[in-house]
């Protein structure tokens, strides 16, 4: 065998383990796992406790939301950057808050304002792909009294595309396979083995794009960062 033939062989044996390591990890976090189809028209509350997405925009590593304050996308509807100096630690990752107030608020009932799915990307977890963070403009919202964090403006779009939907399915993948789990493993394997419901950027966009010239959107450009709860 000569050298690139050996290169080649190793490269597909590393990514074969990698993808068995991800499966038997995945088999693991999944006892016990709600037995709920992903387009179930419910799904339970999803735990909170990791794995979290943390060292995003330049912040240092730990450091949630991109160093934005949890507190301020409620109390002020905005991502608003978080200062070094006003920490809290839980669950073994930092936030950062713009005032000893949203701190103490934080404190209080972090459940309340700590982002959905660790922080990771919405759309990601809808896929049971564990990637990319979000918290800064554009790239959040609060739906239904809950944060939701994306990992860029398309990434929110495409997931608005159908929201509750992909909400249940974020949730089914969340409990069934990612939390509790490494995320980079998770990650790999789910990159390998898509979902079945598994759509393109491509596809995604051109639906969203006639969504929105339908005006059909279940929120539409321009709308506020905030969809109240259901009958408020």
């Amino acid at each position: 065998m000569t050298v690139d033939g050996r290169r080649r062989q190793t490269l597909r044996l590393g990514a074969l383990g990698l993808i068995g390591a991800a499966t038997g990890s995945l088999a693991l976090s999944s006892c016990g796992a709600p037995p709920v189809a992903p387009d179930a028209p419910a799904q339970p509350d999803s735990p909170n406790d990791g794995p979290f997405r943390t060292g995003t925009g330049g912040v240092p590593a730990g450091v949630m939301l991109e160093g934005h304050d949890a507190v301020a996308y409620f109390t002020r509807n905005a991502a608003v950057p978080g200062d070094p100096a006003m920490t809290s630690s839980l669950h073994g990752v930092t936030w950062r808050f713009a005032s000893a107030a949203h701190k103490a608020q934080f404190e209080r009932d972090p459940k309340k304002y700590m982002p959905q799915f660790g922080g990771f990307c919405s759309n990601g977890i809808n896929y049971a792909v564990p990637w990319g963070g979000g918290g800064g403009p554009n790239t959040w919202r609060i739906y239904r009294g809950k944060l939701y964090v994306f990992g860029g403006q398309t990434s929110r779009d495409h997931f608005e595309v159908d929201t509750e939907l992909n909400l249940r399915r974020a949730h089914h993948y969340w409990n069934a396979e990612v939390a509790g789990t490494n995320a980079f493993v998770t990650r790999c394997k789910r990159l390998v083995l898509r979902v079945p419901h598994y759509r393109s950027d491509a596809a995604l966009q051109a639906e969203w794009e006639a969504l929105r010239a339908a005006g059909r959107l279940p929120v539409m450009p321009g709308q506020a960062q905030v969809v109240p709860a259901a009958g408020a």
